[in-house]
């Protein structure tokens, strides 16, 4: 008998020991996982600010080779400190999701925020041999922080045209088509680009996963960390980010979004 209790108190020795390690190592993972997001934002932060910085170039480039003309100037010069504003806007969401916080967010309309992108992006896609046709009606809002949630539309609707480009096939079409319905509102971003090989299809998401032409791309490849940002942030809103595609068929992003977040 005596064996059997001094069998059962070493077990339970042990058991304490082990549920002692456990939670030193769970704390220990949970500090990694703290430096590992930061890394990754650091990462993503220096890809989007590159997204920013092209168009804040191109307004400075515009202003100072139109000296003498004062109201482009002006105009230009506006815009370049919009976008400076915007990118700190970015910095400070982006750090917050480092520390898996949740960003302030408000409801905007989903046409507006597709419209002030392609103001950004300061870029005719029709110079691209590429039609963009919208379809979003105006009333239909969701719930975000506007700054990053644009960000996920921009890369979007970049990844889209760079895929266009590199098929290079004659003319593209991008649809950025809403609908919603009572319980959801479904966001889809449609190329008729090079698409998406099946063998990378389940890695898309990764972090520093690109499939990208890296000849083609060299000057703007976002070391894949484009869609892990839009995925990211999509998840911070509970929702979903689903992509379908087929190599050499265009692709097909969508993000599907609680109606009453």
């Amino acid at each position: 008998m005596a064996v059997l209790l001094e069998k059962r108190r070493s077990m339970h020795i042990q058991l304490e020991e082990q549920h002692r390690r456990n939670d030193q190592l769970a704390s220990q993972l949970e500090k990694l996982q703290s430096l590992a997001n930061l890394g990754l934002v650091s990462a993503m932060i220096a890809h989007e600010m590159n997204n920013i910085l092209t168009p804040i170039g191109n307004y400075a480039k515009l202003a100072l080779s139109h000296p003498d003309d004062a109201p482009l100037a002006k105009k230009a010069l506006s815009k370049a400190a919009a976008n400076c504003s915007r990118a700190g806007k970015i910095l400070e969401s982006m750090l917050a999701m480092a520390g898996a916080k949740r960003m302030d967010a408000e409801k905007h309309a989903v046409k507006d925020m597709v419209d002030e992108v392609f103001v950004l992006l300061a870029r005719d896609f029709t110079k691209d041999r590429i039609t963009v046709n919208i379809d979003i009606a105006e009333d239909v809002a969701v719930l975000c922080e506007k700054i990053s949630f644009q960000q996920v539309l921009m890369n979007l609707i970049l990844n889209a045209r760079e895929a266009i480009l590199e098929k290079n096939a004659g003319p593209g079409t991008i649809d950025i088509r809403v609908h919603a319905d009572a319980g959801s509102v479904r966001i889809k971003v449609q190329d008729n680009g090079c698409g998406i090989a099946p063998e990378h299809h389940d890695r898309i998401f990764e972090p520093f996963f690109t499939s990208k032409n890296s000849k083609l791309h060299a000057s703007n490849a976002g070391g894949g960390l484009g869609l892990a940002f839009c995925k990211r942030v999509v998840e911070s809103l509970d929702g979903c980010l689903y992509a379908k595609s087929a190599k050499g068929q265009g692709a097909t992003f969508e993000i599907v979004l609680n109606a009453g977040n």
